[in-house]
Order: structure tokens, then C-alpha cells, then sequence
């Protein structure tokens, strides 16, 4: 018999997860990062190659910290310019781990941009991202009540099960530099995950996984007669049976320290600070829910870190003199 986890509500309720999943049951299967406008590539992947070098981000949040099975999650990106028959493209990697209450998700996936200039200094970009997304479910962790235990619930998982899916991104991606926009959607498919005890196994549950539109935007404005510069930024994203907006602006001072402030809508303040180091960024972001879950948590935590490995664009000299001494 198959048992789908579309009732997912009496499932976390039952495994007292339902405090774990924001903005709607079922509805994000993304980290909603703070440091948005540090790593768009996350959710875009038409954002890789903007940078002349092979750019790396690293984020990291661990959310409603002294919360137990709250989530975490890590990811990593790396990409680069790469030219390709004349034309400029934007190539990558991202791989990402997640643990959310009693799931478990490691997504990995290859990007790949296609950039065209639009004038002197603007650029448009268009991107996918396929890859695979993993998920575990511990059952065996899973808590219920003396009743349940007393007349099974099909619907409770108490095993560990697990099983994989292709997903994919795709966006567009608009930089000039003063500004930037994108759009992207994330897991395209909308992919259905079997999760099974075994490849073998008949009986299986299914783990829905929705699509995710964001709307990302940021700029750059540099204080006249000053070594400060504005950097505002926002995104709006939305899923099957919910949405989401923040924004943040960050005060940047002689390209080097900056501080500033968010807000995710109905859902924390945000508070930045982050310094620039030659060719890495290290960020850290601190989240005070204004939420329910006030109650049981002190908040969040973000740390970024970028890092540029520059390339070496000169064109190799066609025209080699060797010079043979003999001695």
C-alpha cells in the first residue's frame, strides 16, 4: 500500500514537528538566508560567473539556536567566466546540507549561465541548475504518545527511509554596477520523492516538494564626498500556499567594514556586520524572531564567507622565444 505524506500536517504534528516548518506545510524547501544579497547564487543560478574570478561562498545558519531539532543548514557554491566559442558563460557547482527536525536533505547541482552584454556595463544573464535532491527521515527518533503507540498510525513514519529525486533551477539575472535584479524558480519540476526503506521495498512514502519564486534585487549607492557607500537589497519569494518578503541595507565604510539591518516579514530583525579582507568577505548575521517562537528561542545565526581566486586573463604569448644556452 502506498502512504503519501501530502497529510503532512498530521505527520509533524504527530513527530512534533510542526514549529519546524515555516512560511506553510510543505510549502519551502529553501533556507531562507539573511545574507540573500551575498549569495544570490543560492537560489539563482544565473548569478554564476559575475565575478572575474572563481568565486566561492560559504553560508552557514543555524536557526532558533537552544531549540532542539531546529534547523541547520550548510551550503557551498563555487563558479567562474568561462569562455566557450566566443561567447561568455557562467559555470558552477552547489552542493548543500540540511537538518530539519527529523529530515535530513543534501541537495548538489551544477550551474550553468549564459551571459550577454547589454551596453558598456550591463549584463544580462540567463541560468539552470540541475541536479539531484536527497532526503532521510528518522523514524526511529520519532516521539509519539502512549495511544499512538497503542493503535499504530499508517501515517507515522517509525522506521528510516529515504530516497532521491532530479530537481533543477532556472532564472535570469540583470547586473550593472551600481545595480542588480534577478528572478528564479527553484526545484522547476516540482519533484516527488519516494522515500523507501529500500530500493526493494513496496510500500513507500512521497515527500512533495513545491516550486519556489524569487524575486531578488540590490544596488550599490556611494555617499558623495565620502568613503561610505549604501547598500540596499530585497527579495520576495513565494511557494504553494505562502510567501515571504525581507529586506536589509547595509552601510559600507572604505570598502571595508560594513553594519546594517533587515527585516523578514513577520518573522525576525536582523541584525549585520561584516568585513572586507583584499579578496574575501566574512559576514555574520544575528536574527531576532518577532514570531511565536520568541517564546522558546533567543534567535538565529548567519555566517558568510566569500573568497575570489583571480584569473589570469591575459592571452598566452603566440609568439614563444626559447633561448637554449649550451653550455
Amino acid at each position: 500500500m502506498t502512504m503519501k505524506l501530502l497529510d503532512i500536517k498530521r505527520l509533524l504534528a504527530a513527530v512534533t514537528l510542526a514549529a519546524f516548518v515555516t512560511l506553510g506545510a510543505l510549502a519551502q524547501a529553501d533556507a531562507a538566508f539573511s545574507h540573500s544579497w551575498l549569495g544570490p547564487g543560492y537560489y539563482n543560478p544565473a548569478a554564476a560567473g559575475e565575478h572575474n574570478a572563481i568565486h566561492l561562498t560559504l553560508g552557514s545558519r543555524m536557526q532558533w539556536v537552544d531549540f532542539k531539532h531546529a534547523p541547520m543548514n550548510f551550503y557551498l557554491t563555487a563558479d567562474m567566466p568561462y569562455k566557450l566559442l566566443g561567447e561568455t558563460l557562467g559555470v558552477g557547482v552547489k552542493a548543500e546540507f540540511e537538518r530539519i527536525g527529523l529530515y535530513t536533505n543534501t541537495r548538489v547541482g551544477a550551474q550553468i549561465a549564459y551571459k550577454r552584454k547589454l551596453g558598456k556595463n550591463m549584463k544580462l544573464s540567463v541560468g539552470v541548475q540541475p541536479g539531484i535532491f536527497s532526503q532521510t527521515f528518522r523514524g526511529n527518533e520519532a516521539i509519539t504518545t502512549k495511544e499512538q503507540e497503542e493503535t499504530p498510525d499508517e501515517a507515522i513514519i517509525k522506521q528510516d527511509v529515504s530516497g532521491t529525486s532530479f530537481d533543477a533551477n532556472a532564472g535570469v539575472f540583470f547586473s550593472h554596477p551600481r545595480f542588480w535584479a534577478g528572478f528564479a524558480v527553484t526545484h522547476l519540476t516540482a519533484p516527488s520523492i519516494e522515500l523507501k526503506v529500500s530500493r526493494e521495498a513496496i510500500d513507500y512514502y512521497e515527500f512533495k516538494i513545491s516550486r519556489g519564486y524569487y524575486f531578488m534585487g540590490g544596488g550599490n549607492i556611494p555617499i558623495n564626498n565620502t568613503l561610505f557607500e549604501i547598500q540596499p537589497s530585497a527579495m520576495f519569494a513565494a511557494y504553494q500556499k505562502a510567501w515571504t518578503a525581507q529586506i536589509a541595507t547595509m552601510l559600507r565604510y572604505n570598502r571595508m567594514l560594513n553594519i546594517g539591518a533587515g527585516y523578514r516579514w513577520k518573522d525576525a530583525v536582523t541584525a549585520f556586520i561584516g568585513v572586507n579582507l583584499k579578496d574575501a568577505y566574512i559576514g555574520y548575521a544575528y536574527d531576532y524572531p518577532v514570531s511565536s517562537i520568541s517564546k522558546a528561542t533567543f534567535g538565529s545565526h548567519e555566517v558568510f564567507i566569500t573568497y575570489n581566486v583571480k584569473l589570469d586573463n591575459r592571452e598566452k604569448n603566440k609568439n614563444k622565444q626559447k633561448c637554449v644556452r649550451i653550455m
